[in-house]
């Protein structure tokens, strides 16, 4: 019997959407979309949520339940995350292709939406900053406990001092190809070392663990290869909507330096918020924070004028498989 990927109670037991439907992105690989919160309300305005490595849509489900009350809230699983089918294509170039293909399937043309990253979800939109799909839908973007470049360099998983040791031995730990195995104690305090907080509450660690665990081995190590290689500096100079950036002072994957490097580059970078003690996992750490903060975008910047039945903008008329053509 496998693993539950989630918790299932709880404030992090993942919401039931009001929509489930299969987007297909530029190169076949089909994509996990769900829309939560008031579908039909052409008034309410859109969130679209991108995780990070390892995690799935059920990463997101406080600020899911936060915001659909009165958003239409869109998340996906990144390819070969959670429902997401694993795809040959692992680059930065295929993170920007989806997007670009959620976007399209679920906002009318022209419809705005705020994006919200975390960790290499913050990675796909830096990626998708000058495609044409991401530039016609992103109202504003949070980029929350990310960066552009020199991600294993900088982390501080391992505790040594900065160099070629340490640059080494976080790049086979992070892209190791064993499998994590079962949620034990063991298991717990190293995911809490490595990505969390040191006061994070153990519900907390639990659900991280739960979705973490949940992911196949072959596809963190894939996708952890791309990490190591990854430099989207360009991309976040391209990135010319309004953005917000968030970061714990404790994060060991993606350490405050990234934080204040984007903040300098970004240009139109409406604040910097670090929050004290917390780690990478923010959203789940300090959920009211993350989701006050896409509420301050959505005041600030964002636009309702959502599609009458919720989605759909650039694909055919199969709610449960939206395939987005080329030039649509």
């Amino acid at each position: 019997m496998s693993r539950p990927t989630h918790v299932t109670s709880g404030p992090y037991a993942p919401p039931t959407p009001a929509r489930e439907l299969t987007v297909v992105s530029a190169d076949g690989a089909r994509l996990h979309v769900e829309v939560h919160g008031p579908v039909g309300d052409p008034g309410a305005p859109a969130v679209v949520l991108a995780h990070g490595w390892t995690c799935s849509t059920a990463f997101w489900a406080a600020q899911i339940r936060d915001l659909a009350a009165d958003h239409r809230v869109i998340a996906y699983d990144q390819r070969g995350h959670g429902r997401s089918p694993a795809s040959p294509a692992c680059t930065a170039e295929a993170l920007a292709d989806d997007l670009e293909a959620v976007l399209a399937a679920t906002l009318a043309p022209g419809e705005k939406a705020v994006v919200a990253g975390h960790s290499m979800g913050g990675m796909t939109i830096m990626a998708a900053a000058d495609r044409p799909g991401f530039q016609q839908h992103a109202a504003a973007v949070l980029l929350c406990s990310t960066g552009s470049s020199l991600l294993v360099a900088r982390s501080t998983v391992v505790p040594l001092r900065s160099g070629r040791a340490r640059t080494w031995l976080t790049r086979h730990i992070l892209g190791s190809r064993a499998p994590l195995g079962p949620v034990t104690p063991p298991a717990r305090r190293i995911l809490k070392y490595a990505t969390m907080g040191p006061r994070s509450a153990p519900h907390m660690v639990e659900a991280c663990a739960r979705i973490v665990h949940g992911c196949p081995s072959r596809v963190r190590h894939a996708w952890s290869e791309v990490l190591n290689q990854l430099d989207l500096d360009r991309g976040v100079r391209e990135l010319r909507v309004p953005a917000a950036v968030v970061v714990g002072t404790a994060d060991r994957m993606t350490p405050p330096v990234h934080a204040r490097a984007l903040a300098a580059a970004l240009p139109q970078c409406t604040g910097l918020t670090e929050l004290p003690g917390l780690g990478h996992m923010t959203p789940v750490e300090a959920p009211e924070a993350i989701s006050g903060k896409i509420r301050e975008l959505v005041t600030a910047y964002g636009q309702g004028h959502a599609h009458p039945d919720g989605g759909a903008g650039g694909g055919d008329e199969n709610d449960d498989d939206v395939r987005i053509r080329e030039g649509a």
